[in-house]
């Protein structure tokens, strides 16, 4: 393995890695640490909130299911206590539908066991970069809060920060997707289908435009066009329109529903284009 040089870690971040398995513990520490972040470790939930009340970290890297507190329980208690520390989740692929629910909570990111320690280097940078925005845009909007306080006579203002507040918090939620059964994360191209068997499957970028159109409008029908949302259709004629949609229906239905020939979730009214049943 090629350690490479990452920018953040000159940085001198702060990692707390918590994981009951204590030779992928170690691992993660020694070899983060040759990176150039400042790294501790736990082996439990309580041993990880010890050492968030004891220490100021940056980010976090958590196991999902250790014995005593799971996985979930920790990033609620790290989400309501410690709000700036990201959190990266490590799952083992059967509890893939555990860790995107709990995204709800908080999660940065999320890989699956086995991993490869170059890619959770490079996301671990990654998040670490949107992490220093997130903290420059809020110390920036204090700023113009403290700024607005002071300028009572200017009301129109107010409301112009906390639109912006709210569209920071639009752009970190809009990764993920969630109605009815399916949870979508469009980074990773990735939708977890509950109940069913495997539990996630992998989608390519247009299947996952699709999918993720009709699930921002669950019961609704969308045209061909709405569906794609692709600015080369100026340059596709009708025909061709409802055939590329058609085929990316074709292929999310073999991918998403219990069976693709009666299919119960991506509906389709004949003549209007499709729509996602949610009951």
């Amino acid at each position: 393995m090629v350690i490479s040089s990452f920018p953040e870690a000159q940085h001198r971040a702060r990692l707390l890695v918590v994981d009951d398995e204590s030779n992928l513990r170690a691992a993660l520490r020694d070899v983060l640490s040759l990176m150039g972040y400042y790294v501790d470790v736990s082996a439990s939930g309580d041993e990880a909130l010890q050492s968030l009340e004891e220490s100021s970290y940056d980010l976090m890297v958590l196991d999902m299911h250790m014995p005593g507190m799971h996985g979930v329980e920790v990033m609620k208690r790290v989400r309501q206590d410690y709000p700036d520390v990201s959190i990266i989740v490590l799952t083992a692929h059967a509890s893939v539908e555990s860790a995107i629910a709990a995204v709800k909570s908080g999660v940065d990111d999320y890989m699956l066991k086995p991993f490869d320690i170059g890619e959770l280097a490079e996301t671990i940078t990654r998040t670490l970069r949107e992490r220093e925005k997130t903290l420059r845009r809020k110390k920036l909007l204090n700023l113009i809060g403290g700024a607005l306080d002071k300028l009572d006579s200017v009301q129109d203002i107010g409301p112009t920060g906390d639109a912006e507040s709210n569209d920071g918090q639009s752009t970190a939620i809009q990764r993920f997707v969630h109605a009815g059964c399916l949870t979508l994360d469009r980074q990773k191209r990735i939708v977890v289908v509950r109940g069913r068997s495997p539990s996630s499957v992998e989608l390519t970028e247009g299947e996952t435009t699709v999918l993720a159109a009709l699930m921002a409008q669950p019961n609704q029908v969308l045209s061909w066009v709405e569906l794609l949302q692709d600015s080369s259709l100026c340059q596709m004629s009708k025909q061709e329109v409802q055939n590329q949609a058609r085929l990316y229906i074709f292929r999310l239905r073999r991918k998403i529903e219990s069976d693709p020939s009666d299919p119960d979730l991506i509906r389709t009214v004949r003549g209007r284009g499709y729509f996602l049943s949610v009951r």
